[in-house]
């Protein structure tokens, strides 16, 4: 198939700037991929189409203020960070900009507790960045970065914890998982309250996930890798789930690349850690979820793909136009689709 395949007109009024001022209030379109129904109802109904033995597998990673400016210590070049991923203690890869200007060497001073060194260039124009600091990093991170927006949110977030699930735990990710920002905890009390299992699984969001397209041919389109984590127990409440005849649906395309990535041709989980570049599309056989949540996608983006490959191409762009007859909002801070 052609990345052209999945392009759709976009109004720009339809980009939510901002979310919506109930986390649980925003917008639902149920899509049932055997009747293909459509139906228009509010995220808190979700629970309505959620039966006693399902589990919702969540995405608990925590967006981390990895967006950091920087001024050349000899200079006074400015220079914008975006940390993707940890390597270790001290070194991330990054992406920077202005890019030509991020040479091998060079230091950058973020403010009185942190710098950042560029110590190798990738092949694909990333950096490799040593950061020096006092004291302990989460803490002068806080202090030093911003969270990163995606480049189509051009409003300023009044309050950064919108950018976050109400249940993210884990330090690690350059942008949100945002499915998952619909949840509240009076709606998820009430989800176990009726027998639904809750899983979690982890996966760090890179940018990776987000880049577009470059290539026409989608076959040709490369994944980076991201973190993932599933424990024992997720794993144990999923597999037994899955065995006692309830659905497994997955919060996001973050949960669902993670499940993807871990279940073996049954379906079950395994547990463990690594990292994953999966790249799921059209033609893609699903071996772990059964049902997915997750909000609109950009035009030509692999998400529209993944979305595509669980339904079918024709479909997602007629549930599209419905979205956009309808004036749903559109991406991360966007109304929610659940297929079922």
């Amino acid at each position: 198939m052609k990345t052209s395949d999945f392009y759709y007109d976009l109004p720009l009024e339809l980009i939510a700037q901002t979310p919506s001022d109930i986390r649980s209030k925003s917008r639902l379109l149920v899509y049932n991929r055997s009747t293909k129904l459509i139906e228009d109802k509010i995220f808190s109904d979700i629970i309505d189409y959620l039966e006693p033995g399902d589990v919702l597998v969540r995405n608990t990673t925590k967006v981390i203020p990895a967006r950091l400016f920087g001024t050349r210590t000899d200079t006074g070049g400015q220079m914008e960070f975006l940390l993707l991923r940890r390597i270790d203690e001290k070194k991330w890869e990054c992406l920077v900009k202005p890019g030509r200007r991020a040479k091998v060497g060079l230091t950058f001073r973020i403010n009185d507790e942190l710098s950042a060194t560029v110590v190798e260039q990738l092949l694909d124009g990333n950096r490799i960045i040593e950061l020096d600091y006092r004291g302990i990093f989460e803490e002068v991170l806080d202090r030093a970065g911003e969270v990163p927006l995606p480049p189509y949110i051009t409003e300023k977030l009044a309050d950064s914890s919108r950018y976050q699930t109400v249940y993210a735990r884990e330090n690690g990710s350059a942008a949100a998982p945002t499915a998952g920002l619909h949840f509240t905890d009076e709606l998820l009390a009430k989800i176990r309250e009726k027998g639904i299992y809750i899983a979690d699984v982890l996966l760090h969001v890179g940018l990776g996930t987000f880049r577009p397209v470059s290539v026409e041919n989608i076959e040709e389109h490369r994944m980076h890798s991201e973190r993932y984590e599933c424990s024992e127990e997720a794993a144990s409440v999923i597999n037994s789930a899955r065995k006692a005849g309830g659905r497994i649906i997955a919060v996001g395309t973050t949960s669902c690349r993670t499940l993807e990535s871990i279940a073996d041709d049954d379906g079950v989980v395994h547990p463990g850690s690594g990292s994953t570049d999966i790249f799921i599309k059209p033609g893609y056989r699903f071996k772990a979820v059964d049902a997915l949540i997750t909000n609109f996608h950009l035009p030509e983006s692999t998400l529209l793909m993944l979305i595509s490959a669980f339904s079918s191409r024709d479909e997602v762009m007629r549930i599209y136009a419905h979205a956009i007859a309808e004036r749903y909002r559109f991406f991360s801070f966007g109304d929610a689709s659940f297929f079922i």
